[in-house]
């Protein structure tokens, strides 16, 4: 024991050392938003940035915005992030659309507002993403505007207007300027600041493109700060901190970016020989930003909250490696390295229709994120939201240093690591404790040493040890504020705090069957007003106030003490439906603006007043509903263990509303109200029985550019014939057959050839990216095919004229339809999309054995953008495409009747047309998909049409996803 007192009284010394006066920072323009070494401040208080990543474009319907926005707030969010997409608003150099459809996301800024969560706006220019050329325009990848993301004067033209469009519209809903912007972001994960990053060697060309960002940024009126994401822990780029030498282009803000697990479903990409550590190992991330931004608040950019699903990834996404347990303990173990922000990538994750990829995902981007592509709730969700409302919680966690961490000292086993935090003002403490090793699954108990303001206690005191059962970290804390009042320590996990006239309710969480322990200081006397699941509530007096032991199954115990203070105790089910509304619209809400609910699937919003509760959200079946909210009338008073109504008039007046209908409750000795949300007439059952069965099929020949007699001297085509290009990757054989160079760049390419002689065959050496197909005809007759590969990018074949497929006298047609399957990313987006080699085969003169033209046809109208609300993006140069077969209202009434199920007998393509009618009630939100099966390895490429949106790809012959979301 002495030992124990000692190093820590060493712990204590070092954190008082270590609570300097640190530099205020703000932008240079104003003080609304500064920073310092402890967190970021916003109006003069501290904030801990809590956020999670959503993309409007991959949800082009603006109607459901809202949806995921208020799903974001209930979770306990005070902000989210959203990357801008440069190519989903630009067709065509010199062409911006941010008007039409769901290219105008300025909704988006007002509904921030409304609901209160600030925004980091993301722009690039350059995003990643997993989308095709990490965002850029199509237009901008042939090499004309040089190898980008430099200061060439070529990309600067480019860039320059979306740029200051953009800024410009973050400049006006800035929180500066009474918006909720609160960040903007200067390029992405662009760690390129120094050519060697240990001697602080500038790159010079990297340095000029930042302040090129930069100074166009402040040029548009953005006078909030900038942030940077780096993108891994060595680069150390764009510190000011780091930047001693002041070599330039640094931003305000340095944040990091960091995926500690496998970032793609397949673990053969994550493996130890591509330097990935064993699964489920956490990090330091302390070490870095000590090093890198000492002065400024530790900032996850982005942190992993998922991981995206490639082709032949598994259907339904990758929960299993990054599911709740991992929310548990990677989350914790951030806080437990000091960090003050952190923005999860992804919290809704969307869909990948159309053109959107990049080569290696496929249509589904759930991202295994929280919010589920369907919009629906996960068990993630869950397990995130209970850490959520503890940082809203807990405000000392926005002024803490390190002090202290270890196994033995602080746990007293080897085998549990803890990291101590401590509030350079308040004292209180934060002890995080996981698994010396995580990526073990153990069962561990032990008693934690804790630094209090009655000196050093060893807890719990009475309880069983405190457990980590398996997979599991823990957040436990020592003269903890609640309100007025003080916790001393809990062993017990604090969900949240709600303070209600004038007096905290604090809610506690344990795992199922778990024991806990908590030290309320002041308290006398309690009682338990209810019990669900409790046993072993034991109420023990101390110097300082009272000891409370507990054990908590399924369900929810509520004990009262003499001074006026609840405690709320929740087992983890239990507390997955507990939600915590604000009553304000403040991101960084006050506890005492809070309201919380029990019962229902979702909360969305709450406002009290007059003394009517009114909600709103989402439920499933009859469900019971418990109010905690605020008298209003008067204040409860303490008396004989339970609430003396008669201190404010002996009735409960308070009325409750959900969703626009009234609800009957009744008050319960605690204070909260109860009711019950009766079952909605419409049930998942009734929804999928009122679905009517895809019926009624119609089809047509949808490759008819196959044939020799095909016309194709109509505007959709293009002549084929130059004979230079600038892109750094020069083809075999000329022309250039690259679709970027003649205006196609999304989707399905097709290629038709002339040659006249006596050719054998031909070599194709095709570009489409991984998983990308193509197939060949000679005058209608079939060649062959490359049916992808997801490893690789180009495949090339030696297809031979024989048979059938015989050259004519005269004049030859070969017909090339490809998939486009995305450009890609980093330093790949300059790759083509095309044929690299196209050579004509003889076994003699070959002289006579070449092309006498090429043409070439991609999206309608290509660069014209002629459906401004689905955008660029949306379709590729199938026939039936360009001439809006896929669009509603075309008159399929000349078709014959065809099912899908009957498919082709022969090489080619058919397209298939029929509508369903939708009778769904206007009160339910009901997630629709469509199941596509094919048997494995079935040689098609199927794609799914929704209202003329491209809304998802099949490629069974490498097992790609299976269903297409509504």
């Amino acid at each position: 024991m002495k030992l124990f007192r000692s190093l820590l009284l060493a712990g204590q010394l070092l954190a008082t050392v270590a609570a300097q006066q640190w530099p205020l920072h703000d932008d240079g323009l104003n003080d609304v938003v500064q920073w310092d070494h402890y967190s970021l401040m916003v109006h003069g208080e501290r904030l801990f940035f809590w956020s999670g990543e959503f993309h409007y474009w991959r949800i082009p319907v603006p109607e459901l915005w809202q949806d995921i926005m208020e799903k974001i707030k209930a979770a306990g969010f005070n902000a989210f992030s959203i990357y801008v997409h440069w190519g989903f608003h630009s067709a065509a150099h010199g062409e911006l659309d941010f008007e039409s459809g769901a290219h105008n996301f300025t909704r988006i800024f007002d509904m921030a507002k409304e609901l209160g969560l600030y925004m980091l706006v993301r722009p690039g220019p350059y995003i990643n993403a997993e989308t095709t050329g990490g965002g850029f325009p199509g237009w901008l990848l042939t090499g004309d505007y040089g190898t980008l993301r430099n200061n060439d004067t070529r990309y600067t033209e480019a860039w320059t207007p979306y740029w200051d469009a953009m800024s410009k519209l973050v400049a006006e809903h800035s929180v500066t300027n009474g918006g909720y912007v609160l960040l903007y972001q200067i390029e992405n994960e662009y760690g390129e600041q120094w050519t060697n990053v240990s001697a602080r060697t500038p790159n010079e060309t990297a340095i000029a493109y930042m302040e090129l960002l930069e100074a166009s940024t402040r040029q548009n009126m953005v006078n909030i700060p900038t942030s940077f994401n780096n993108p891994n822990l060595g680069s150390k780029a764009w510190s000011l901190d780091y930047d001693i030498n002041h070599v330039g282009g640094d931003v305000d803000l340095y944040t990091l970016d960091n995926y500690p697990s496998c970032w793609s479903c397949n673990l053969a990409e994550c493996t130890s020989t591509n330097g990935f550590p064993p699964d489920f190992t956490t990090f330091d991330y302390y070490t870095n930003f000590q090093e890198t931004a000492p002065t400024q608040p530790s900032i996850l950019g982005e942190f992993q909250g998922g991981s995206y699903n490639p082709w032949g990834g598994p259907q339904g996404g990758c929960i299993s490696t990054t599911g709740p347990d991992w929310v548990n303990v990677f989350y914790r173990n951030n806080i437990g390295n000091k960090i003050a922000g952190q923005n999860i990538y992804m919290l809704f994750g969307g869909t990948n229709w159309g053109g959107l990829p990049f080569p290696l995902v496929g249509t589904s981007y759930d991202y295994s994120a929280p919010i589920a592509e369907s919009r629906l709730l996960t068990d993630k969700y869950s397990e995130t939201k209970l850490l959520s409302y503890f940082v809203r919680a807990a405000k000392d966690l926005t002024k803490v240093e390190r002090a202290g961490n270890g196994t033995t000292i602080l746990t007293g086993n080897p085998d549990v690591f803890a990291q101590a935090l401590r509030n350079v003002d308040t004292g209180s403490h934060f002890y995080i404790t996981k698994h010396t090793n995580t990526t073990l699954m153990s069962y561990l108990t032990f008693k934690l040493n804790m630094t209090t303001s009655l000196g050093q206690l060893q807890v719990p005191r009475y309880a069983p040890n405190i457990v980590l059962n398996g997979r599991q970290a823990k957040i436990l804390v020592a003269d903890f504020t609640a309100g007025a009042e003080t916790l001393i320590y809990s062993t017990a996990e604090i969900l949240t705090v709600s303070v209600q006239d004038n007096k905290p309710i604090i809610v506690f969480w344990v795992p199922t069957g778990e024991s806990g322990e908590f030290y309320l200081k002041g308290a006398k006397h309690g009682s338990v007003a209810r019990c669900e699941g409790c046993a072993n509530v034991a109420f023990h007096s101390a110097s300082e106030g009272l000891i409370v032991s507990f054990m908590q199954n399924r369900g929810m115990t509520v004990l009262m003490f003499d001074t006026g203070v609840k405690a709320v105790i929740l087992d983890r089910s239990t507390a997955y439906a507990f939600w915590q509304p604000t009553i304000s619209a403040d991101p960084n809400v006050a506890l005492n603006e809070t309201i919380l609910v029990k019962g229902p699937y979702l909360v969305r919003t709450a406002t009290v007043d007059n003394g009517t509760i009114t909600l709103t959200g989402d439920y499933n079946g009859t469900t019971e509903l418990e109010v905690f909210a605020p008298l209003e009338t008067g204040t409860a008073g303490w008396s004989g263990g339970g609430y003396n109504h008669n201190s404010w008039g002996g009735q409960d007046n308070r009325k409750v509303a959900f969703n626009g209908q009234s609800i009957a409750v009744r008050s319960t000795r605690y204070g909260s109200l109860v009711g019950s949300l009766s079952a909605p007439n419409a049930t998942v059952g009734t929804i999928q029985a009122s679905i009517p069965a895809l019926t009624n099929w119609k089809v047509a020949d949808g490759l008819p550019e196959r044939m020799a007699s095909y016309n194709d001297s109509g505007p959709g085509w293009k002549p084929a014939n130059k004979t230079s290009t600038l892109n750094p990757w020069q083809p075999e054989t000329y022309p250039v057959l690259y679709a970027d160079e003649y205006g196609f760049h999304t989707q399905t390419i097709l290629w038709r050839a002339r040659f006249t002689g006596s050719a054998t065959g031909v070599y194709l050496n095709v570009i489409g990216g991984v998983a990308s197909g193509w197939s060949a005809w000679l005058n209608g007759v079939f060649l062959g095919s490359t049916l992808g590969n997801v490893s690789l990018s180009e495949t090339s074949a030696t297809l031979s004229f024989a048979g059938n497929a015989t050259t004519v006298a005269g004049e030859n047609v070969l017909f090339v339809i490809q998939d486009h399957m995305g450009h890609d990313e980093t330093s790949g987006v300059l790759n083509p999309r095309g044929i690299l080699n196209a050579t004509l085969l003889s076994l003699g003169n070959s002289e006579n054995c070449t092309f006498t033209s090429w043409k070439v046809a991609g999206q309608a109208g290509g660069e014209s953008n002629i459906d401004p609300i689905r955008g660029p993006l949306n379709e590729g140069g199938l026939h039936a495409e360009r001439l809006g077969w896929h669009l509603p209202g075309f008159d399929d009434g000349a078709w014959t009747s065809g099912s899908p199920e009957q498919g082709l007998s022969e090489a080619g393509a058919k397209f298939y047309r029929t509508n369903l009618s939708l009778d769904l009630p206007r009160d339910v939100d009901a997630s629709l998909a469509f199941e596509l099966d094919a048997p494995a390895g079935a040689q098609l490429r199927a794609q799914l049409y929704v209202n003329g949106y491209m809304f998802g790809m099949r490629l069974p012959s490498i097992h790609a996803l299976s269903y297409a979301l509504l």
